[in-house]
């Protein structure tokens, strides 16, 4: 499981679960957040694809949800702040004079 705000990667075995408590040693930010479930997904009502888990208010902080999985997708910050800067630096490109 990667950090969701920096891409630290947390190994973890199949049967070990993230604890509320863990948090990045890159960043410092927790472990245990929405963000860094396999359930979340913005374009879902609450943002979250599992329809029995309650809403959490902070995706960012940790929280005692239930249904937490670790996420496997490799979307941090970084990567998608890079991503679109470079997206942005070739729209611009196209309407230099």
């Amino acid at each position: 499981m990667d950090c969701w705000k920096c891409g630290t990667t947390l190994k973890l075995s199949t049967s070990r679960k993230v604890l509320r408590s863990e948090i990045c040693t890159q960043c410092e930010n927790d472990y245990h957040v929405c963000k860094n479930c396999r359930f979340y997904d913005p374009s879902y009502y609450n943002d979250c694809i599992e329809t029995q888990a309650e809403w959490v208010k902070d995706k960012e902080k940790a929280n005692y949800c239930d249904y937490f999985e670790p996420s496997r997708r490799i979307e941090t910050r970084a990567k998608l702040k890079i991503s679109l800067e470079k997206t942005k630096t070739a729209f611009d490109q196209l309407f230099k004079d």
